[in-house]
């Protein structure tokens, strides 16, 4: 008997068949391998689409500081993968400069000059103030996610400016310092499975979503309590605190699979 290989993610695999990284030599088939190109984000914030056209869906953002592995171009456009969250797409050339220097601070306040967890190695135009030292992390993801009540929702987002549900997990984990993956269907692989009559605050919420024409794969949220859940919804337009079981029946009700509990 033998094992199959798993099937790569395309949304976190840099490869596609007429060109591969060169580290996903010998591991996916492509025409062409090559080297990435590290750079890193020179702006608060930066989209990373699906596509090279820039009007194409919105899957994820570049926080200023975060690395970007670059490996082609197609006129202004780069495509390549965010490495703090491991997601492909394509994003704007003057969003980026050279290099992936190593960060010594990251943004630990929800109202400043860059947003919530984007990364400084010197001086900027954020006060000290509203700085952490790198390894310096928040202990309670759900506290961190109550500062971002009111945030406007917004697809494809993923910053204390504005975010969608995912977004808003992922967020709070890095604050805490914690892995946060981009997509509802990889966080409800994070922690251990919970019963819904054992959850508590801080354990994720997962909806997974019926299958259809769109990128995102489900519905994320926080306990608040063993009856609330705070999270990022388009129902409401922002980040709110809502009772688990309105939450429960709307999702449900638009064909979402019975929730996921996770502790992490």
């Amino acid at each position: 008997m033998t094992l199959e290989a798993a099937k790569p993610d395309p949304r976190t695999t840099l490869a596609r068949p007429d060109l591969a990284e060169q580290a996903l030599e010998g591991l996916v088939r492509a025409s062409a391998y090559r080297p990435v190109r590290p750079m890193r984000a020179c702006v608060p914030l930066a989209d990373i689409r699906a596509d090279a056209d820039p009007a194409s869906e919105r899957i994820d953002q570049l926080i200023y500081g975060e690395v970007f592995d670059v490996l082609d171009q197609k006129g202004d456009r780069l495509w390549g993968r965010a490495r703090r969250d491991g997601l492909v797409g394509w994003i704007a050339a003057s969003a980026l400069q050279p290099g992936a220097r190593l960060p010594t601070h990251r943004v630990a306040a929800v109202a400043s000059a860059l947003p919530l967890n984007a990364l400084v190695d010197g001086p900027t135009q954020v006060a000290d103030a509203d700085l952490a030292p790198v390894g310096a992390f928040e202990t309670d993801p759900v506290a961190v996610a109550e500062r971002l009540l009111g945030v406007p929702h917004s697809l494809g987002a993923r910053s204390s400016t504005a975010t969608d549900c995912s977004g808003l997990i992922q967020q709070a984990l890095y604050a805490c310092g914690r892995a946060g993956p981009r997509y509802a269907d990889q966080q409800a692989e994070l922690g251990e499975a919970v019963d819904r009559s054992d959850a508590r605050r801080g354990d994720l919420v997962i909806w997974l979503a019926p299958p259809g024409d769109h990128s995102w794969t489900g519905h994320s949220a926080f306990m608040l309590d063993a009856d609330r859940v705070i999270h990022a919804t388009g129902h409401h337009g922002a980040v709110v605190i809502e009772s688990f079981a309105e939450a429960d029946a709307r999702y449900r009700a638009e064909g979402f699979s019975a929730p996921v509990l996770r502790r992490l």
